[in-house]
């Protein structure tokens, strides 16, 4: 009996060790890197005479033969107007099912609103303003005569309804009834900007995809009876670096993006290079994401050499294996799969372009986002949004009635709208030396790595004294630690410019008390202390015996 215990017992430490072993190489393994090519599709552009319907049309034609060039799968949205038109529906409904996708568009143009039984109250057949041609424009019950006359006509042309719905902003009603009445299975909306176009989305989930709050569709949901069943991923590709701080102090931010058309960004090879490069090399969470292609407004003459650089490029990489070429519906599938709640992602950016020594890591998860940015051997936390799906959005319910939309979350640092050219706001790790001099905290490359499931630790070694300041970025919580022989007077200090937009009500010891768009949140310390300290800084974080723990998932 002792021999069989024995080798029972040997045999259930080899089935342990094993199990140990593969759980640490399920841990260890390379989160994927997702390309979706997506490009959408207009039958017409009343903003310059010179781009006609035949334009846009042979600008899809040309879109669909650098596909085929390099075996790329590819999504095709359509706005309604083009749907209805023999061309695009001959053109489309040729290619191999699997390998491109067919889906919606979803601006509103004339076509749309009259054949669902409404007054068309736009200045042309396709007005980009916000109370005509995005769906905001709309009660909820128009919303609903739109979204059905659309995956109506699809299908009679189709055969089946649209799985991929995508614009520059939808609002959680439509994304909600497409879903229950149709099944949609991915979304996508514009990438953060200020401004831009008319449209502001600012402090959402930054990167990757989320699951929105049944009550707004910008704000990631924290649980999963409170969201829409729907992946939205974020479109156009932002540099991680420059696209953030780019127009400060100005109406509008500028773009910096993998478009093809920008001359900086999508249409530069030094750039499409080095991008390509940080998304697939540098340490990601769960998973990295980005989305390539480009509107046929912008004709193909303005993105025929983005495309050239763009397509070999991402063929090699796929071909290398060192990213996942899908359509949307595919990564949508993939995301439901595989995710319950909105995931933890990081994008992180060890080496920038040649010339820069700026490197950067985003981190989102349900519960908030967060920027830091090492600028000249220091770093800046450039931005924090918090997430609450309880936040609703104002078009929910009633129709915009101004031509711009705008779309927000919970600010408790934001180093774009907050700063001035000259003067950028931020949360700096500052130190006190022994002669009372206030110094930034200086230090050497910072390394990032994944110590767990949804976790990114960044390790930054200091120059200002012999140690390091390890911060591990979590779902819930943000810790930062110093560790070292060497004491250190240290702590972080928000500064910004003279400004009235700061959401601070009350810095209390271990919470600040904040409202923005009449809403009430807290952020709050684990190990900490918030403070006033009577200078130009807004507030001041001090650590607890060198740890500071903020917990992000819990702000009420």
């Amino acid at each position: 009996m002792n021999n069989i215990g024995n080798k029972l017992i040997a045999c259930l430490l080899c089935l342990s060790s094993l199990s140990a072993s593969a759980q640490r190489a399920k841990t260890a393994q390379p989160a994927p890197k997702i390309v979706n090519i997506v490009n959408f599709i207009r039958l017409l552009e009343p903003r310059d005479a010179k781009i006609t319907e035949d334009v846009l049309y042979q600008t899809v034609v040309k879109q669909v033969e650098m596909l085929k060039k390099y075996h790329l799968s590819g999504t095709f949205l359509l706005q309604y107007d083009a749907l209805m038109d023999k061309r695009y529906q001959t053109l489309l409904s040729s290619l191999p099912k699997g390998t491109f996708e067919i889906g919606a568009w979803w601006e509103i143009p004339q076509p749309l609103v009259e054949n669902s039984g409404m007054k068309w109250r736009g200045r042309y057949p396709w007005d980009w303003r916000a109370n005509i041609g995005f769906s905001t424009g709309f009660t909820p019950a128009e919303r609903e005569k739109l979204i059905d006359t659309y995956f109506t006509d699809f299908k009679k042309i189709f055969g089946y309804y649209p799985k991929t719905v995508a614009s520059w902003f939808i609002d959680a009603y439509s994304l909600n009834y497409m879903y229950q009445k149709y099944h949609i299975v991915a979304s996508a909306n514009c990438k953060d900007q200020y401004g831009t176009d008319g449209y502001t989305l600012w402090g959402g989930y930054w990167n990757q995809a989320y699951y929105p709050s049944k009550i707004n569709s910008y704000m990631p949901a924290q649980h999963a009876d409170k969201q829409i069943p729907v992946p939205i991923f974020r479109l156009l590709g932002s540099d991680p670096v420059r696209q953030y701080d780019t127009g400060i102090s100005s109406s509008r931010q500028g773009v910096i993006t993998l478009e093809p058309v920008y001359h900086f960004g999508g249409g530069d090879s030094t750039w499409v290079n080095w991008f390509f490069k940080t998304l697939v090399d540098d340490k990601s969470v769960n998973f990295n994401y980005t989305q390539a292609g480009q509107e046929n407004s912008f004709t193909w003459d303005a993105m025929k050499k983005g495309f050239e650089i763009q397509m070999p490029l991402i063929a090699k990489l796929r071909d290398q294996h060192k990213l996942r070429v899908e359509t949307m519906e595919q990564s949508g599938t993939w995301f439901k799969k595989n995710y319950k709640v909105t995931p933890p992602t990081s994008f992180s950016v060890s080496k920038d372009i040649e010339g820069s020594d700026l490197k950067t890591a985003w981190y989102d998860s349900r519960f908030y986002r967060i920027n830091l940015l090492w600028e000249h051997n220091n770093l800046r936390i450039r931005d924090i949004h918090l997430f609450d799906e309880e936040f609703p959005s104002v078009y929910e319910t009633e129709p915009v009635t101004s031509n711009e939309c705008t779309f927000f979350t919970l600010p408790i640092v934001d180093g774009y709208i907050w700063s001035k050219r000259n003067d950028l706001a931020g949360l700096r790790f500052k130190a006190k030396t022994d002669a009372g001099e206030v110094v930034l905290l200086a230090g050497r490359d910072p390394k990032f790595s994944k110590t767990a499931a949804g976790a990114l630790h960044i390790s930054w070694p200091l120059t200002t004294s012999k140690s390091s300041l390890e911060i591990d970025l979590s779902e819930g919580q943000i810790k930062i630690n110093l560790i070292g022989k060497t004491k250190l007077d240290w702590y972080l200090e928000l500064n910004t410019p003279p400004t009235d937009k700061l959401p601070f009500e009350k810095i209390d010891g271990k919470e600040l008390d904040c409202k923005f768009e009449n809403t009430d949140y807290k952020l709050k310390t684990a190990k900490g202390t918030f403070s006033k300290p009577g200078n130009s800084s807004i507030f001041r974080l001090t650590p607890d015996g060198n740890s500071i723990v903020l917990n992000m998932a819990d702000i009420k």
